[in-house]
């Protein structure tokens, strides 16, 4: 059982140091608690997903860089999410404007590693089983 995602939902990267919000930009006819329902398609960085804040992933090439330059301390640098693909749904019962909605156990999958994660849906009475 999911709770559907709505814009405004906070979400996790395990190599950032602050959660980011999520922006709702695939369809704008379903709502829930008064707010657009998020789709497995509203991944864009910086459009769909704000960035986490500085990132410590060794696979981000700016991290890299700074990390080599500081003589292999870690050296972290702002975040700008590399989403490889859209959200992994775990359910296909509920769509909006024909698109699979997103529900709080799906996942996105960084190019710089880790999984992103949804740690608050932006609402709680919409959910689907």
């Amino acid at each position: 059982m999911g709770v559907i995602v709505v814009t405004g939902a906070m979400l996790r990267c395990p190599f950032g140091t602050v959660p980011a919000s999520l922006s709702v930009t695939s369809q704008s006819t379903v709502l829930a608690e008064g707010k657009p329902v998020a789709t497995i398609q509203d991944s864009a960085p910086n459009v769909n997903i704000a960035g986490f804040g500085m990132c410590s992933s060794l696979a981000n090439p700016q991290v890299a860089s700074a990390t080599a330059a500081a003589l292999g301390v870690l050296t972290p640098q702002p975040c700008v999410p590399a989403v490889a693909g859209t959200w992994i749904p775990t359910q296909a019962v509920c769509l909006a404007e024909g698109k699979p909605c997103l529900t709080n156990d799906a996942a996105a999958v960084c190019s710089y590693g880790g999984t992103l994660g949804i740690i608050n849906a932006g609402q709680k009475t919409v959910v689907v089983s």
